[in-house]
């Protein structure tokens, strides 16, 4: 059972705890607590081991291929948490039948987790263990545990082997060599690994620390066996003694930039010496200076407060900001955000769309640094796109719906789940046709440069991006004789649920969008910076690709809204599609529910979506369409959109917001929170939904503070949920922070830099230089 009230005076809302354990439910605490600082993940799992455990280390954009006919994906690193120890000679297990006072929480503020509780031996003997571990956001090759156990009420005997592991797979899957194994001074452990078809070195070193009420224990014995390095510390404790153990260890890569061109010896001498260093510092000098990184890095950049008389408005939020945080690679710019981060093995460490309309606006609007490394990830990944575009006969840059490292390509798997009327596996269509996210990318490059004014960016990369993507989108096009205009045919939409169809309206706006943004680029640089143009030509034949786009502009069939009930149809045939009851699957306890009475094919003649389709399309392009055909359309797909993807609820939330449906709106705030936070204890098996992460605070700052850019310019119309009272946080703005707080009947906007600002509220447009303050009429805002 998860608690979320244990934190009390400066960590109230902050700690997210497990207050009771169960070897059943594991991947919940797991995933949820999981630790990392965006180099490399951490899964949560127990020190003890348990059946059913996932033992998870990733290291980010290290990706490997265990065979040809395999999919490339994030490879499972060796173990370094998992802790052999005997108490009398048995073994600990934390059954809920031997265990008191069980507690195992995740400090937010401090990204430290902690476990304790009172274990009795068979025997009857008391014996008190407490765990503690990071991974530091200080230096982040460095993973820090401690343990510390107490002999209560009886001598005991302990025995505890600690090391690193490598008898791991990816789902069987193994993706290492063997590799080397040493001790060096019987303490310090090394192994040396590569991965078996990308070539990348892993370089694994761990150092132990071991004592009884602060005297240094005996030489431990030494194992090393096939993938296997091992330390085995014994000692007799005495009842009232107490047994500490802390345990350092240092991950590094051959891709590590700062290792980039070494040779292997040289490498695996200088992360020797950086875990030589960290020993010399310990756990707590350590965890202090990590601590202390978490507050400059994360919580003083992303300030954010809700006062709500529900606590966990607040501590959710936290919640997203930590994940946000630990999942972003954002020290390298060749690498992206996978779509369950780095905290389980769910979709291979790929990356999707998720990042572009779920995570970047964060980033674009919080940290633009990141946000332009994450889309320079995407510039890298041009070459994978053309390589797509190529092999499927088109035209420019075709983006892979997963993406690995820069270069690949598509990656996605080409089968999937059970077809539950034939027995067999379906075939996974996304990789082939669902298509919009390369207008997505380009999306994503004019948001960022519009809320930052990044020309620099948009000369390097930006431009090539948008006008490649364009071209994709001209060739991909095809004549319609009976409308005497263009269409997109047979792609998947945001609506998984529905396949191989045309005219899907979102694919369909945003291609058009796309051609748009390239046409208008295009005429600015040959008026006003022409040496960027003259490159960029030479490159892409720009002139040429010019007529396509115009062309196409003009002749791009977008459906429009009916004129009997303002329905714009989701596609060309989804309107006509049967309508069946769908009050169970809305009322599902977990997602998916409809596979288990119908096939894929089925639900292609069921008006029912898997998620936000149309709405995401009124959300981010919100100015194309009136507020009259929104509401037509939400009251009519709404109802039909089961939710099964945790990108879903965000986009319902913020338009119904919009639509001043407020009620609904928080629930469906909450509902997204409860995505990993709530009572379902499997819903986070396979890692966190970092797409719903992102939708949290988007939720937050788009949805209830009403921030919007809208052609350039800044609005914002807020409307808080009843039960706020207040809501504070920050937002960068063309090179500026603005701070903003938003209060029952107040709106005041304070410019750090003190630089003039331009933006909307309500209608009304303001500029200061300063502080601005806004009276909120009553009624709609």
């Amino acid at each position: 059972m998860m608690k979320y009230d244990l934190g009390e005076g400066d960590f109230k809302n902050w700690i997210v705890a497990e207050a009771d354990f169960s070897r059943n439910l594991l991947g919940k605490a797991e995933a949820v607590m999981s630790l990392g600082n965006g180099y490399m993940g951490l899964r949560s799992a127990t020190e003890e081991p348990y059946v059913g455990e996932v033992r998870n280390l990733f290291v980010a954009g290290t990706f490997n291929q265990s065979d040809r006919i395999e999919v490339s994906e994030l490879p499972n690193a060796a173990d370094v948490t998992r802790l052999d120890i005997r108490v009398d000679g048995e073994r600990l297990d934390a059954a809920p039948s031997r265990t008191a006072n069980y507690v195992r929480a995740l400090n937010l503020k401090e990204a430290e987790l902690t476990r304790s509780f009172i274990w009795t031996t068979s025997a009857g003997k008391e014996v008190a263990f407490t765990f503690k571990r990071f991974v530091s956001l200080d230096n982040l090759h460095v993973i820090a545990m401690s343990l510390e156990i107490e002999a209560l009420d009886a001598d005991v005997q302990i025995s505890i082997e600690s090391g690193i592991n490598a008898q791991v797979a990816n789902s069987g899957s193994q993706h290492f060599y063997e590799g080397e194994k040493r001790i060096y001074d019987k303490k310090y452990i090394e192994m040396i690994q590569k991965t078996v078809e990308s070539q990348i070195d892993f370089m694994f070193h761990t150092v132990h620390h071991a004592s009884l009420d602060g005297v240094e224990l005996e030489e431990p014995f030494m194992r090393i066996d096939r993938r296997v390095v091992m330390l085995t510390f014994k000692s007799a404790v005495a009842k009232g003694q107490k047994l500490s153990l802390e345990k350092l260890t240092t991950v590094h890569t051959s891709r590590d930039k700062d290792l980039a061109g070494m040779e292997l010896q040289d490498m695996r001498q200088q992360a020797l010496s950086s875990l030589r260093a960290c020993a010399a510092k310990g756990y707590d000098a350590l965890l202090l200076e990590h601590a202390r990184a978490w507050e400059r890095k994360v919580w003083e950049v992303y300030p954010l407060h809700i006062d709500s008389e529900n606590d966990f408005d607040l501590l959710a939020a936290r919640f997203a900001l930590y994940h946000l945080t630990v999942m972003t690679p954002a020290h390298d710019e060749r690498m992206g955000i996978a779509a369950k981060g780095l905290s389980g093995e769910g979709y291979h460490g790929h990356s999707f769309w998720d990042t572009e309309m779920f995570i970047l606006p964060f980033f674009t609007y919080s940290n633009p640094q990141i946000a332009r490394s994450l889309l320079t990830y995407r510039y890298l990944g041009l070459e994978g796109a053309r390589k797509k575009a190529k092999s499927n006969g088109y035209e420019g840059a075709m983006y892979p719906w997963e993406a690995a490292w820069p270069s690949d390509g598509e990656v996605a798997p080409e089968w999937g789940r059970v077809d539950v009327v034939t027995g067999k596996q379906t075939k996974i269509w996304t990789g082939f046709i669902e298509q919009h996210i390369t207008a997505d990318v380009a999306f994503a490059v004019w948001q960022y440069y519009m809320a930052t004014d990044d020309q620099a960016f948009m000369e390097e990369f930006g431009y090539e991006i948008i006008f490649d993507t364009a071209k994709f989108w001209a060739s991909r096009l095809e004549w319609d004789d009976s409308r005497q205009q263009y269409s997109i045919n047979d792609v998947i939409g945001p609506d998984e649920y529905k396949e191989h169809v045309d005219n899907n309206a979102f694919t369909n706006y945003f291609a058009h969008f796309n051609l748009e943004l390239a046409v208008t680029y295009y005429q600015q640089l040959r008026e006003r910076d022409t040496a960027v143009y003259q490159k960029l030509n030479a490159k892409l034949q720009l002139e040429q690709a010019a007529i396509a786009w115009n062309e196409a502009i003009d002749k791009l069939y977008l459906p429009q809204p009916r004129d009997t009930d303002l329905l714009v149809p989701q596609d060309d045939t989804y309107l006509t599609k049967r309508i069946i009851d769908l009050t169970k699957y809305k009322n599902q306890t977990h997602v998916n529910t409809i596979f288990e009475d119908y096939s894929l094919e089925q639900l292609s003649d069921i008006q029912v979506s898997k998620q936000a389709d149309l709405m995401i399309l009124f959300y981010l392009l919100e100015d194309k369409f009136s507020e009259e055909v929104k509401i037509a359309n939400y009251h009519y797909y709404e109802p039909k959109t089961l939710h099964d993807s945790s990108l879903s609820l965000s986009t319902h939330a913020i338009l119904a917001n919009d639509l001043n449906d407020r009620s609904l709106a928080y629930q469906l705030y909450q509902q997204a929170c409860e995505i990993d936070l709530g009572p379902d204890m499997k819903s986070s098996d396979l890692g966190m939904h970092t797409a719903s992460i992102g939708g949290i605070w988007q939720i937050i700052v788009m949805g209830f503070a009403g921030v919007r850019m809208i052609h350039g310019k800044l609005r914002m119309n807020p409307k808080l949920p009843a039960h706020w009272n207040k809501l504070e946080f920050s937002i960068s703005w063309k090179g500026q922070r603005l701070e903003v707080a938003i209060g029952k009947d107040k709106l005041v906007i304070t410019a750090l830099d003190q630089l003039p600002v331009t933006l909307e509220v309500y209608g009304t447009e303001y500029s200061f230089d300063h502080v601005l303050t806004v009276n909120l009429a009553s009624g709609d805002n």
